[in-house]
């Protein structure tokens, strides 16, 4: 009988310790998972030291941006965070030729418009580090960075390429300062 009860509160204590463990393993996946992309792009303080230190970092970073504007479900004033985190990654010129409001209503007229044509970026990658271009432009240091993009519609998959000057300012801060899109050709059949 003696042996019984010992094995009964053995099997209680090592179930106790399985479930702790079960519990302390599994609480920091579910607080992690809640956050969504979106969230985490609009949580990235861009005001200081965590602002991407390499014009390629800003490229990528602003991708995970147009990603979350066209594949991601968002709140109205989780679009405005988006929004204003691309704008933080702008040169002040190219911000001034893009007033706030204007550049909302332009953002959001691109994604309704890519949404009634069921696209979505599949993927986007940036150019390797070594691939990116420096070039001195009217005493300022620039760079240039392409991206191509994936993008899923009715008929397949087309590529395009986004190519992108960017100039650091006074801060050391890399921002983006222009971009051209360039079409591809290729489509792809799914």
């Amino acid at each position: 009988m003696k042996k019984v009860g010992i094995a009964v509160i053995g099997a209680i204590c090592i179930g106790l310790v399985v479930g702790y463990y079960y519990y302390l393993s599994n609480k920091g996946t579910t607080e992690e998972s809640d956050v969504t992309e979106v969230q985490k792009v609009i949580l990235k303080d861009l005001t200081g030291k965590a602002y991407p230190s390499t014009p390629r970092e800003v490229v990528k970073f602003y991708n995970r941006i147009i990603k979350c504007y066209y594949n991601e479900e968002y709140t109205e004033e989780e679009f405005y965070q988006l929004a204003d985190q691309a704008r933080l990654l702008m040169d002040e010129e190219l911000a001034d030729n893009n007033p706030a409001e204007q550049y909302y209503m332009q953002v959001k007229t691109e994604v309704e418009s890519y949404r009634d044509q069921k696209r979505t970026i599949n993927n986007a990658s940036v150019c390797d580090s070594n691939e990116v271009k420096f070039a001195e432009i009217g005493g300022a240091e620039c760079a240039y960075v392409s991206s191509s993009y994936f993008v899923r519609e009715k008929s397949g998959f087309v590529k395009s390429m986004q190519n992108y000057i960017l100039r650091k300012d006074d801060e050391g801060d890399w921002k983006i300062l222009a971009f051209e899109l360039e079409e591809g050709d290729a489509k792809e059949d799914e």
